[in-house]
């Protein structure tokens, strides 16, 4: 039996680390010059660049680019709080404040209630000069789905 390496993280934080790495492997993020950053449970973090390929035809970022950004730090913050299964959206609500151009953002994510079978977290998109361009509040359900089986998700070191 392996020991743990002295710093591989364990517990909560190797939770942390798997969802990172979940996101990383997610195909649609092959899409995006993305990073997710967990720096604590009920917390998320995407830093994103907005590039000409996410403009609809009028010349600005296409609304599904906020949804999937919205969605993912709701969804991880949420996520980070449940350890060992995949949660589903089940609704997710977003308001649009300003359009977004080509440039760097970053989209935050926080839990706001539940634990056990639905969790509501909310999510904005915040711009290079710290204004929102967007918001959003998702409900997020347990799945049967095992957060070990899939593609990414590793406690181990």
């Amino acid at each position: 039996m392996n020991a743990p390496q002295p710093d591989a993280p364990s517990g909560a934080k190797a939770h942390l680390r798997g969802l990172e790495g979940l996101y990383a492997a997610a195909p649609i993020n092959g899409r995006f010059n993305s990073q997710l950053e967990l720096p604590e449970a009920g917390i998320s973090r995407i830093r994103f660049e907005l590039e000409p390929h996410h403009y609809h035809a009028a010349g600005a970022a296409h609304g599904t680019v906020y949804f999937k950004m919205l969605d993912d730090a709701a969804f991880y913050a949420a996520n980070s709080l449940v350890s060992d299964r995949f949660l589903l959206t089940t609704s997710f609500n977003l308001l649009f404040t300003r359009p977004m151009q080509i440039g760097s953002y970053i989209a935050e994510g926080r839990w706001v209630s539940g634990k056990r079978r639905v969790l509501v977290a909310d999510a904005r998109i915040i711009d290079s000069d710290g204004e929102e361009t967007a918001r959003g509040t998702g409900t997020f359900m347990r799945s049967r789905i095992a957060l070990t089986g899939l593609e990414g998700y590793s406690t181990a070191s």
